[in-house]
């Protein structure tokens, strides 16, 4: 199994006809997801190497039976097109654009909130790849193997490095999640891994952190109350400048909350394992699972 994408997911993308938009769905086209459609207003009746372009998610939903959407259009028109999808009955929204506006993204989160049934996985993040089902945004799937490691991340590079040292090791991933790291992100370190605390395959999880904000330490606490499965953590920014605004747009931190110390101090409190570099977090993780082998 995997979490959120798998071989039914049929992806339709907003702004496919774009030099981003085109590279990444082929890409993603290329490693088995079915790229069943895209939009782009006024370029409706086109294709993309084969890929049907249509005008609105309404009509993309109602001709190919799209039920996952990925947004590649600029900050200026994302929020209106995670909007349109939801509206045309699209359940998973995976949002790659970065720099849009943080009163827009407020705007869908609060709406989007009125609709449980619908996911949003972003904005600014690369998305979510389950290795051998499909790849869903610009996650470098090469990287990666099948396997029962779930990892949740709001960076996507050292992501990258995790999963390539555990498949280097031998070890491999049930699903990557990317979250972003804007102010107002669509999905949270929470959501996600009470979706791999539910999944049969994945047996550890991977929490990749980095300064700024609380919600680490939100996790740690739900962690310790409803996680049964092993985590294993590693957080971003222990040797950034006291007082330096890095990284992402919510990489904000306020005198002593928010600091890479603080975070792995909150985790470790609650049992979870916290690596200094992400060669570390995979030393942990394999040392974990083989204990559990």
């Amino acid at each position: 199994m995997a979490v959120l994408v798998d071989r039914d997911t049929r992806l339709c993308v907003s702004g496919i006809t774009g030099r981003e938009g085109t590279f990444h769905s082929l890409n993603n086209r290329n490693y088995g997801t079915q790229v069943v459609s895209g939009v782009t207003p006024g370029k409706g009746g086109q294709d993309v190497e084969g890929i049907p372009v249509f005008d609105t998610f309404h009509r993309a939903v109602e001709e190919t039976g799209a039920n996952t959407a990925m947004i590649f259009v600029p900050p200026r028109f994302a929020a209106d097109s995670i909007l349109e999808a939801e509206d045309a009955g699209i359940e998973l929204i995976v949002a790659i654009t970065e720099g849009i506006p943080a009163h827009d993204e407020l705007r869908v989160y609060n709406h989007l909130a009125r609709n449980p049934s619908v996911r949003l996985v972003g904005p600014n993040c690369p998305g979510i790849l389950s290795p051998g089902k499909a790849n869903v945004g610009i996650i470098p799937a090469s990287f990666f193997k099948e396997g029962n490691v779930g990892v949740v991340s709001r960076s996507g590079t050292l992501t990258y490095q995790i999963g390539n040292e555990l498949a280097q090791s031998g070890f491999g991933n049930s699903s990557i999640v990317g979250i972003g790291g804007d102010p107002v992100p669509g999905s949270s370190f929470i959501d996600i891994i009470e979706l791999f605390e539910a999944d049969p395959e994945t047996e550890l999880i991977v929490l990749s952190g980095e300064i700024g904000g609380d919600a680490e330490e939100r996790a740690a606490d739900h962690i310790a109350e409803h996680v049964s499965k092993p985590v294993v953590a590693y957080i971003a920014g222990f040797t950034a400048p006291p007082g330096k605004t890095m990284g992402h747009a919510g990489a904000i931190v306020s005198g002593s909350a928010g600091t890479a110390q603080a975070k792995a101090e909150a985790l470790e409190a609650k049992g979870v394992r916290v690596g200094r570099n992400p060669t570390q977090v995979a030393e942990i993780a394999i040392e974990v699972l083989g204990a559990r082998v």
